[in-house]
């Protein structure tokens, strides 16, 4: 699925917005600890996808090439980035 930048960042905000709220349903007591571990697992590497696309589009952009060709890369090749 092709997303445009702005498309990316609003799926950003949307996961972070997500993980802060699973933390206060944590804190009150509204999900068990394994259940808010699980899912900001999920959400933590749905936000390393996110922001490896959004990085790929902005350097193919740089480079005078098509952003439209970037395209999100395998959980297994994000996860194992090093910051």
């Amino acid at each position: 699925m092709l997303m445009r930048d702005d498309e990316i960042l609003t799926r950003i905000s949307a996961l972070v917005t997500e993980e802060h709220d699973l933390r206060g349903k944590l804190t009150a007591g509204e999900v068990t600890s394994d259940e808010e571990r699980s899912r900001i697992k999920e959400l933590e590497t749905a936000l390393d996808q996110c922001w490896d696309l959004l990085r790929q589009r902005r350097a193919r952009r740089s480079a005078g090439e098509d952003p439209d060709n970037a395209a999100a890369r395998p959980v297994s090749e994000v996860e194992n980035y090093r910051q």
